[in-house]
């Protein structure tokens, strides 16, 4: 009784019963005005219409527009309405403006990357173009004398997150996508009251909506009162015309300026195997120590400073050691924010992808890709590159794995190997490449994260983590299953149409 109690008065309950009574009233209105149906139905054909030109001559990717484009042709009449809902970045342009002062403050910050990037330019002259893409338009700067550890596992990078966070002595950033109360997060939390008692300064960002289900409203004000710093990055409003398309799906920790944790593991127990939901969850992460943590640091305080309407002083948070770490490679930590229209995660995919000469090794919980992606892919492997994706066998969402098998058949004519992780859910999202670059990050292979998400990522070349995360993807592989060409067309009829179904909403998942 207690247990059902508690789930119909659970914010999840709450939020969906606010959300069915918005919709009944609507329905309601709606029916009020049934004697000007006619008027209404005009109104939002001409809004279709009006949407499909603007998308037309909107300076984007034809791949992004093409699936609009497709679901305001065959919905006209709410076509346009769900694009205005659900295509769109909704970000304010006070927050665009705001954004680009904290670029600037970023920038003085921050040390000039020119004599790495001249020596980087004689260590890796193929991977140029890219390092200064990423210099260009997602503002990361190239370091070197940063030593990267690759951690397989999350259970393996919260063993180590603890100790390194146990060792605080001026401060500690967290920033997660999802919470959990758990085993997990109370050991986090365990940490961060102790050294807060030390005068250790911490700060606690998460995503409101990706915490709707697993933590109470207005969490941060229980971390408050432990001393914790903490907000709720865009806090969800259960108001059905309103979408907040755009969520903080990062995962970062820092730690005295000195040392940067970064990946795909979110605090709740499944990610460390604590708890088992989908099988055993593969994960991984990157542990940065050297000057390559500043942009992780920076990264953090603009979202702190935007939110929390601060004004401070970003230099006092950077790595202001004398002594360097001594590390082959070079580091770009690297962000793909929704504040502009630079689609960085994508770029930075393409971009290994179209450069590779022998390999491409891919992990990634979904595959939900645009034409662009697709093409990339089945080119490298036409080309005779060994282009190899590992998805999941258990998925966590059984409808967006369905949308990512209708496309093994074109991948894997064109030569793509596919494989599933049989003991459970991969969660990894991981790029390497002819044993000189690798990306490990917060960047799935699906529209939410590519398009609307702030996300990040850690690009390396040449560094120590890169061999690891071969090794990795060998032993991946050995509990993976391959996926052979026919296995779409094998499931059920009626699993197949829905899968059709699906992908038209593709940009919306």
């Amino acid at each position: 009784m207690r247990k059902f109690t508690n789930l119909v008065l659970s914010r999840r309950m709450v939020t969906i019963l606010l959300i069915i009574i918005q919709a009944i009233i609507l329905l309601v209105l709606i029916n009020s005005f049934s004697h000007v149906f006619t008027y209404i139905y005009i109104f939002f054909i001409l809004l279709s219409i009006i949407m499909v030109l603007y998308l037309i001559n909107k300076e984007t990717s034809p791949s992004l527009k093409l699936p609009w484009l497709v679901i305001m042709m065959l919905i006209p009449l709410f076509g346009g309405a769900l694009y205005l809902l659900f295509g769109q970045n909704h970000v304010s342009k006070a927050l665009k403006k705001e954004n680009n002062k904290l670029y600037a403050l970023r920038n003085s910050a921050s040390y000039s990357d020119q004599e790495t990037f001249k020596q980087l330019q004689i260590d890796f002259p193929h991977y140029i173009g890219q390092v200064n893409y990423l210099r260009n338009y997602s503002n990361a700067r190239v370091y070197a004398h940063t030593k990267t550890t690759y951690f397989p596992l999350g259970e393996n990078m919260f063993e180590a997150m603890c100790e390194k966070m146990k060792q605080a002595k001026k401060y500690i950033f967290i920033e997660s996508f999802i919470v959990d109360e758990g085993y997990m997060l109370q050991t986090v939390l365990d940490i961060l009251v102790d050294k807060v008692k030390e005068g250790v300064e911490v700060r606690f960002i998460y995503d409101d909506l990706g915490c709707l289900t697993t933590l109470p409203p207005e969490y941060f004000r229980y971390l408050r009162s432990h001393g914790i710093k903490a907000m709720a990055f865009n806090p969800f409003e259960p108001i059905l015309s309103i979408v907040h398309n755009n969520r903080d799906h990062r995962k970062i920790t820092v730690i005295d300026g000195e040392i940067a944790f970064n990946g795909g593991i979110n605090i709740a127990d499944e990610y460390i195997n604590k708890i088992r939901r989908f099988g055993h969850w593969k994960d991984n992460a990157v542990m940065l120590e050297g000057e390559g943590v500043n942009d992780f640091a920076l990264m953090f305080l603009e979202t702190w400073n935007y939110y929390m309407d601060e004004d401070e002083d970003f230099s006092v948070f950077l790595y202001d050691k004398e002594s360097l770490p001594i590390e082959n490679g070079y580091v770009q930590c690297y962000e793909d924010s929704p504040l502009d229209y630079e689609l960085v995660g994508e770029n930075v995919y393409l971009n290994i992808i179209n450069q590779a000469n022998h390999y491409v090794y891919i992990t990634t919980p979904y595959l939900i890709i645009d034409n662009d992606l697709m093409i990339a892919l089945c080119n490298a492997a036409k080309r005779g590159v060994d282009v190899r994706i590992i998805m999941p066998f258990i998925p966590d969402k059984w409808y967006v794995h369905l949308i990512g098998q209708a496309s093994y058949d074109q991948l894997l004519k064109a030569g793509v190997k596919i494989y599933e992780y049989t003991p459970g859910f991969i969660h990894a999202k991981t790029f390497i490449s002819d044993d000189h670059v690798a990306t490990v990050g917060t960047i799935n292979l699906d529209y939410r994260s590519l398009v609307h998400h702030f996300e990040c990522g850690t690009y390396m070349l040449g560094t120590s983590a890169v061999y690891d995360i071969k090794k990795d993807y060998y032993k991946t592989l050995e509990v993976s299953q391959p996926v052979f060409i026919g296995y779409f067309k094998s499931k059920p009829w009626y699993l197949r149409i829905i899968a059709v179904f699906l992908k038209l909403f593709a940009p919306l998942m």
